[in-house]
């Protein structure tokens, strides 16, 4: 039975190659396409390229024992094509893993087309049938078309939700006032990969004023945008508070200056954005601000006033479903099994997770293929937690979650032996034994799917 996989973002190049190394035959759906010689895009992608990282190009931290590291430990050991490139491709960042965008898209097409069980089809898919000969993944994230938007709506008899997410601005590295910054990493976790532009209090006034006075972007649809609470524009968050954004974006706490040996007031970090090392991205600075008073608002943190934007802020529409009325821990849709859903459609939020989902999508999918039901990822493993909460939050309130210790099972000290109890108040230690007993858990679940092909 051939698997229809529909978007190629991440989830769906995921779902696709792992569907495809477990023996399936496979069709892959895009439809960014060049028409006539010219690009058809959607409002935020900027390439027709498999993989395009509208956002950050940071995946998030490495750091051992963290709850993105044992995400990905469990996807690395699970064979995850995206992670693997993504790996390939990193650029230095600190205990993060980042990647050069354009390198990271170029190896997930060279996969892409070397696998001769996958067929691409670049057009755009507006209807879907539940035919006995295929199964469908649906992964076609934040910006699902209209029309792909209302057909999701017709087949699961509910409306889709929406909120808005934002991107961040990047600058031409050259234009960077290097005299005016110092390379470190928060806490000196991994290398000084990261620029810091560092601000007193005065210089952190000025510019808070100016950010506030700005003009926003154009809005009309858009006034009552809901935004993501982990991923709000920076002109949001100031309006929350004088200090709200030294408690953020800003943060200064493990960013001492080594120039001086002091912390700075406040701290505006960039982040290599690909291999070449000649450009930047403003981190947590994502906002809805005229092009114009950008320009005007960032070039006043110090090292970038005479910054060269390669792209500015913007705002763009996040679909996703109400995925606990609507999927089961399989992904697949209730009311319709053949239907399988992937990536941040599916209400999950993050590079990372969205390709987790893809991940899990393309072995379910292919169990289904072979006629075998699929055995859900355990609810004790990252994997399962993250399926497990968009399957079982309270609808009313559902929002889209990143993988946090939050979702896993709580480690229940009763049973323990008083050492151990004491050990598991510490929050380092109960982090680090909820991680081991996540990994046993999929390593168990994982070894009963087999070796692929």
């Amino acid at each position: 039975m051939k698997i229809r996989i529909v978007g190629g973002g991440l989830a769906g190049p995921e779902a696709a190659l792992t569907a495809a190394r477990l023996g399936c035959e496979v069709e892959l759906y895009e439809m960014r396409a060049m028409v006539d010689g010219k690009p058809r895009l959607t409002p935020a992608h900027q390439t027709v390229e498999f993989g395009e990282l509208v956002c950050s190009n940071s995946l998030k931290s490495e750091s051992p024992n963290t709850a993105p590291w044992l995400l990905k430990q469990e996807m690395r050991r699970a064979g995850s094509a995206l992670l693997r490139l993504a790996d390939e491709s990193a650029v230095p960042a600190g205990h993060a893993l980042a990647v050069d965008r354009v390198e990271f898209s170029r190896r997930i097409a060279e996969a892409i087309a070397a696998e001769p069980r996958i067929r691409v089809f670049r057009e755009e898919v507006t209807r879907l049938d539940s035919s006995e000969d295929a199964l469908t993944i649906l992964a076609t994230g934040p910006l699902t078309s209209d029309a792909l938007s209302a057909e999701i709506a017709r087949i699961t008899g509910s409306a889709h939700l929406a909120f808005y997410d934002s991107i961040s601005p990047i600058v031409e590295a050259d234009s960077i006032d290097m005299e005016r910054v110092y390379m470190a990493a928060r806490w000196d976790k991994g290398t000084a990969d990261y620029i810091n532009c560092p601000m007193d209090r005065a210089e952190y006034d000025r510019f808070l004023d100016a950010l506030l006075a700005a003009e926003p972007a154009e809005t009309k649809e858009w006034e009552k945008a809901d935004y993501f609470e982990g991923c709000l524009p920076i002109e949001v968050l100031a309006r929350r508070g004088r200090d709200t954004l030294r408690f953020g974006p800003m943060k200064p706490v493990g960013l001492r200056d080594p120039r001086t040996g002091k912390t700075p007031w406040a701290v505006v970090q960039l982040r290599q954005e690909n291999l070449r090392a000649d450009s930047y991205n403003l981190v947590g600075f994502q906002n809805h601000l005229k092009f114009g008073e950008q320009a005007s608002v960032l070039r006043l943190i110090p090292g970038l006033e005479n910054a060269r934007f390669l792209r500015y802020g913007q705002i763009h529409r996040n679909t996703y479903i109400c995925a606990p009325v609507l999927l089961d821990e399989t992904l697949r849709l209730k009311k319709e099994p053949r239907l399988l859903f992937a990536g941040q459609l599916s209400g999950v939020e993050g590079y990372t997770e969205s390709i987790a989902t893809g991940l899990l999508a393309g072995i379910y999918a292919a169990s289904l293929a072979r006629g075998e039901e699929p055995i859900p990822a355990p609810r004790s493993s990252a994997l399962g937690s993250l399926v497990h909460y968009i399957a079982h939050a309270d609808p009313k309130h559902f929002q889209p979650a990143n993988m946090t210790f939050d979702l896993l099972p709580p480690l229940d000290p009763a049973p323990l032996e008083a050492e151990l109890r004491k050990k598991v108040r510490d929050k380092k230690e109960r982090h680090r034994l909820q991680c081991e007993r996540s990994l046993e858990a999929f390593d168990a679940w994982w070894a009963g799917y087999g070796t692929p092909r």
